[in-house]
């Protein structure tokens, strides 16, 4: 065999293992319901070696998988269409897979963070695949502005926090994010570093229905903020806190009235603290209205 076909064979071979790998795969998954199509995973050991020198291509399109399985399901949530919860154990293993066979996959990791966090409430886990994946994106700054966001606003690691929002801005040259790293003596909870968290999320997701998503959650948080904003102009001027965010709306200071995209209402807590009963949630405004309608009876 001359030299000049040898590697011809082996790539022929190693595209019928991968073809004999995924091809039953796909076949199977394209029979099943949007809510079903993760699946299977191969190993990640098979899947490495069948791909051979396509492991960027099999990792591209691991994360293209969740995306669109995620999307999919957003878009009829956001239609009102009850679904099947997602399979989020089975699309952080699909994209944890992802990033072994393709470290420097964006989209592994940025779409991570977002279902790992807001979704499933795996911080930690979070914040391991983006540690993960700082070793090798290592001009890519918004790992770290993730990392940071999370250690400050969900697992209360300030200085953490502050380690990695500098990192940030290093990486970034930002202002903001040298901002933030100033930040981490301050309460994790701020509607305003929410904003700023999600905001960026939404503008760098190309996924439209997984965009809606980001945007309908960006648009619950402005309106706390607003909330906040008229709470605070009400304990400045009368020292007391108000007892109702209809309060606030009937005293001039909360103009025009908020809405919650979810489908709940804003309350205010005994200290202060803006909720909402969708819990920034579809399927949580639908729980919180079917236990009214219950207690109304």
């Amino acid at each position: 065999m001359s030299a000049v076909s040898r590697p011809v064979v082996a790539l022929l071979v190693s595209l019928t293992i991968y073809c004999a790998v995924l091809g039953p795969f796909t076949a199977y998954m394209k029979q099943k319901p949007i809510e079903e199509k993760l699946g299977y995973l191969p190993s990640i050991n098979v899947l490495r070696y069948a791909s051979a020198d396509h492991k960027e291509l099999v990792g591209a399109s691991l994360v293209m998988k969740v995306i669109m399985y995620f999307g999919g399901i957003a878009e009829k949530q956001q239609a009102n269409v009850i679904v099947q919860p997602p399979d989020y154990k089975g699309m952080s293993g699909m994209l944890h897979g992802a990033v072994k066979l393709d470290p420097y996959n964006m989209d592994a990791y940025y779409f991570a963070q977002s279902f790992l966090t807001w979704e499933v409430k795996q911080y930690k886990l979070a914040n391991d695949l983006l540690d993960y994946g700082m070793k090798y994106r290592t001009w890519d700054w918004m790992l770290p502005f993730f990392a940071g966001f999370n250690s400050a606003y969900f697992i209360k690691d300030y200085k953490k926090a502050s380690e990695y929002y500098k990192r940030a801005g290093e990486l970034s040259g930002s202002d903001l994010s040298k901002l933030l790293a100033g930040r981490y003596m301050q309460e994790s909870g701020q509607t305003d570093l929410a904003i700023t968290y999600l905001s960026a999320m939404e503008k760098g997701e190309r996924n439209p229905a997984v965009k809606k998503n980001y945007q309908t959650r960006l648009t619950a948080f402005q309106e706390v903020r607003r909330i906040e904003l008229a709470r605070d102009s009400f304990l400045a001027s009368g020292g007391t806190l108000p007892v109702s965010v209809d309060n606030l709306v009937r005293s001039g200071l909360l103009s025009p009235p908020p809405a919650d995209p979810y489908g709940g209402q804003f309350y205010l807590e005994a200290n202060g603290k803006v909720a909402t009963t969708s819990k920034f949630a579809f399927a949580g405004a639908k729980k919180a209205t079917t236990q009214n309608a219950g207690e109304t009876r």
